[in-house]
């Protein structure tokens, strides 16, 4: 069975919330709160679900493209990769702003 955030709050003897709290990496957990609960995920073999967090969060960090489907068509025309770059600049340029 698949570790959940209770069982690591348990091994680390936290509350599940202080889990969450050092996988978002919030600077009010302390470094040694921190360490603790790693390796009982570490321990555990615990990994976040990205996609459940990105729910409770309403943040997938996900952009979407509708290209056509024919996949030679896509990258003869060089209006398609120019437009994947410009996208992948911006979204890298936006994510160094939030991290």
């Amino acid at each position: 069975m698949t570790p959940t955030i209770k069982d690591v709050a348990k091994l680390a003897n936290v509350s599940p919330s202080t889990v969450s709290r050092v996988i978002a990496n919030n600077p009010k957990i302390t470094p040694r709160t921190k360490e603790i609960v790693r390796e009982a995920m570490d321990q555990l073999g615990y990994h976040p679900n990205y996609t459940a967090r990105s729910l409770v969060s309403k943040s997938t960090q996900t952009i979407g493209l509708v290209m056509p489907s024919s996949g030679d068509k896509v990258f003869q025309n060089p209006f398609f990769p120019e437009v994947i770059r410009g996208i992948s600049t911006i979204s890298h340029d936006k994510t160094m702003v939030f991290t």
